[in-house]
């Protein structure tokens, strides 16, 4: 029997999927140095937004005239600004201007994103949904201010809604976009160790994760084995927005970090879970 009682193997004996890119190599290794075996199918690739143009020209009206406030939804998000800005030749001024906005973020990921480039967050969203987002506006007078708002790809307009109902101006921008990164076949062998109980836990980071797998089990026709093979796993999300992704597919989290919502304190709650 595995001996989960010594704090470095805690996993020991467990299996655990993962669908995450950019960060895979890290995850991965801070369960498996938790004794866990890890197996791995990233879905969701990132790439630059397709309308570099649009791009560009969003950074170049913040530099000519600073937004009042800047909401930064992602950290990914922050650097793939920065990286266009850079391409474009005009990072400097962006930097200087950034630094003249007042920033909201949704989540502590977005806030690194500043710190790396020595600035301060500034308004934090108590929860990093985009209600929470709403909230941090909540009883603030909006009318006429000039919000940026750096997006995830294919987000809905409900955020740009509010701000405009409030009396603001708007200027939504979307920086990079996802694209599909597992083969098909490597979706169909994840859902089949899952549906044979080969698989632990599942870990999902991002929403998209959840949406792209649900795409391509569809693509394949294999909706009900999807199903059936989640139900029988338990699912570790790394914070509401995932949550509230399982749930529009009629999923629950078992598995969540409380109060703080990136790897490590997922990793933290995977391991509580897991080694009872």
């Amino acid at each position: 029997m595995p001996d989960r009682a010594n704090n470095k193997h805690r996993l020991a004996g467990r299996r655990i999927a993962l669908v995450e890119h950019r960060e895979l190599d890290r995850l991965g290794r801070m369960l498996e140095e938790q004794g866990a075996e890890t197996l791995r199918c990233p879905l969701v690739a990132i790439a630059d937004a397709p309308d570099t143009v649009a791009v560009t020209g969003w950074i170049e009206r913040a530099i000519a005239a600073p937004f009042d406030d800047l909401v930064l939804m992602t950290g990914e998000g922050l650097r793939r600004l920065r990286d266009a800005a850079r391409r474009a030749g005009i990072e400097t001024p962006f930097r200087e201007a950034l630094g003249r906005m007042r920033t909201i973020t949704r989540g502590p990921k977005p806030a690194q994103a500043l710190r790396e480039i020595g600035l301060r967050p500034g308004l934090r969203a108590a929860t990093p949904t985009t209600d929470g987002i709403i909230a941090a506006f909540s009883g603030e007078d909006l009318k006429g201010r000039r919000v940026g708002v750096q997006l995830p790809p294919d987000s809905p307009p409900r955020l740009a809604d509010f701000l405009r109902e409030a009396g603001a101006l708007p200027d939504p921008v979307e920086p990079y976009a996802y694209r599909p990164a597992a083969d098909p076949r490597e979706v169909d062998a994840l859902i089949e160790a899952m549906r044979r109980g080969a698989v632990d836990a599942i870990a999902f980071t991002s929403a998209p994760q959840v949406a792209r797998l649900f795409e391509a089990a569809a693509s394949e026709g294999a909706e009900e084995r999807l199903m059936a093979a989640l139900r029988a796993t338990r699912i570790a999300a790394i914070g509401p927005v995932v949550a509230a992704e399982l749930r529009r597919h009629g999923l629950e989290a078992a598995i969540m970090p409380q109060g703080t919502y990136f790897m490590k304190p997922l990793v933290t709650a995977i391991v509580a879970a897991l080694s009872t």
